[in-house]
C-alpha cells in the first residue's frame, strides 16, 4: 500500500492483539499511528494538539460507542472509519455515511478508504 506515508493515525481499538496487528500494518505502510484502548484515551489525544491525519476506530469500545469521537473528528475535517465486529452497525443518521470494515479487516482497504 502506498499513500500513507508520513501520516498520522489515530487508532482507536479495545482489543489488544487487534490495535498490535492493525498498527503493524500501518507501519508496514508508511504510517505512524496513535492508539487509544479507551473514549477517554482517544479524547485525550485528540486534544492534545498532536497531528491526526485520520482514524479507525472501532464501533464498540468497552460497551461504548466511539461516535462522540466521530462526531469529533468530523468537525475538524478529519478523515476516519469504523471497524466492527458485528458487520455494519447502524450509525447515528449523522455518520451514516462513514465507511464500516467489518473484522478481521484488510488494511488495504482500510488505507484505501482513508486516502479516497
Amino acid at each position: 500500500m502506498t499513500g500513507l506515508d508520513g501520516l498520522s493515525i489515530l487508532v482507536v481499538e479495545d482489543e489488544v492483539i487487534i490495535a498490535m496487528a492493525l498498527e503493524d500494518g500501518l507501519i508496514a505502510a508508511g504510517a505512524d499511528p496513535v492508539s487509544a484502548s479507551t473514549i477517554e484515551q482517544a479524547n485525550e489525544i485528540i486534544h492534545s494538539g498532536r497531528r491526526i491525519d485520520a482514524a479507525i476506530l472501532d464501533v464498540n469500545v468497552h460497551g461504548r460507542n466511539s461516535y462522540e469521537i466521530a462526531s469529533l473528528l468530523e468537525k475538524r475535517g478529519i478523515r476516519f472509519v469504523f471497524a466492527s465486529g458485528y458487520g455494519n452497525t447502524a450509525a447515528p443518521p449523522e455518520l451514516a455515511h462513514v465507511r464500516v470494515f467489518t473484522k478481521p479487516y484488510d488494511v488495504n482497504a482500510i488505507g484505501a478508504a482513508l486516502l479516497a
